[in-house]
């Protein structure tokens, strides 16, 4: 009876007995066995899934980032001033010219002299008016205002935190200011269409080159001449970015922005300087007038918009180095 009882007992003790140790690394080994006996494209899979779910969450964060900047700016009270002033310039041209037709000479230069017959000559007018002064002088607050507004107010180092980055906030920036180029001067040129067509006569142009063409064509041109005009802006636009890096003060970007354009127009009106007028990016600003001839004269036009995209790429490299290595403490 004694032999009965002790075999089950040895029996239940032997499943509570410790297993025998495994060798050394042997549990290290085994997921790398499993990923070999898997094959390649398991571990493919295993690691582009996620980088490809990474780019796609980075990719619509930017975008975001973009509407939301955007917004922001079109939203903003001085902004909109900015604009609405920029609208008031050839509605005000518009009515001093409608006032004055019947007493004034023809002593006015320019697209001026041809606004009375032909209310599509405002556009042309008011762009050539603005584009000097008014159109720099709101770019250059903006700009002046994109990175060192945000510093300013203490929101800079939140923007900087991955996975927005650097780098994607200066793109989108950059091409906000870009956007704001062809809105203000799209304001400019629907502004004067409007109220050329509202007060003056329509019909065939006269171009520069003696030709004349229909309203139709006349109009395409006049949205050509509106695209350069927003072209010919860029090179300001990169330059108060790469300004708006350097400090925290809006106020002190916005004035170096504007300030520098009204530099150029100065060097541009010293005979001693002229070596160095023609890189100017303020030299070929008058060149979309070309556009108003048969054929069109390209030369002047093609010169604008290389020197613009030679002031683009240096200006936003700057604005890279300096905003890639700046110790953002606001």
């Amino acid at each position: 009876m004694a032999t009965e009882t002790a075999e089950p007992a040895a029996t239940a003790s032997a499943p509570t007995a410790p297993a025998a140790p495994s060798p050394p690394g042997t549990a290290a080994k085994a997921p790398a066995a499993l990923a070999a006996l898997a094959g390649p494209e398991a571990d493919a899979s295993a690691t582009t899934v996620p980088t490809n779910k990474r780019r796609s969450v980075t990719a619509r964060l930017g975008g975001w980032l973009l509407v939301n900047e955007l917004r922001t700016m079109f939203r903003r009270n001085r902004n909109l001033v900015l604009l609405a002033a920029l609208a008031a310039i050839p509605v005000a041209i518009g009515i001093a010219i409608k006032v004055t037709e019947h007493s004034r000479g023809q002593d006015a230069g320019g697209f001026l002299t041809q606004v009375s017959n032909n209310g599509l000559f405002l556009v042309f007018a008011a762009l050539s008016l603005t584009l000097p002064i008014f159109l720099p002088m709101a770019l250059g607050v903006v700009s002046g205002d994109s990175i060192s507004g945000e510093a300013a107010q203490g929101t800079l180092r939140y923007l900087l935190v991955a996975p927005v980055g650097r780098v994607r906030l200066l793109a989108v920036k950059g091409v906000s200011l870009a956007v704001f180029c062809l809105v203000s001067t799209t304001v400019v040129a629907l502004a004067a269409l409007a109220t050329g067509l509202a007060l003056f006569p329509s019909g065939p142009v006269t171009l520069l080159s003696g030709d004349s063409i229909g309203m139709g064509a006349a109009t395409v041109k006049a949205a050509w001449i509106t695209l350069l005009v927003a072209a010919s802006l860029l090179g300001l636009a990169a330059l108060g970015l790469f300004v708006s890096t350097l400090t925290d003060t809006p106020i002190a970007a916005m004035a170096v922005a504007t300030g520098v354009t009204i530099v150029c127009g100065i060097v541009q009106a010293i005979p001693q300087l002229s070596s160095i007028q023609p890189w100017l990016y303020t030299a070929q600003w008058p060149s979309y007038a070309d556009v108003l001839r048969d054929p069109v004269y390209l030369a002047d036009i093609e010169h604008n918009l290389v020197i613009q995209a030679g002031y683009v790429v240096v200006f936003t490299l700057a604005a890279w180095a300096r905003l890639t290595t700046r110790d953002v403490s606001s």
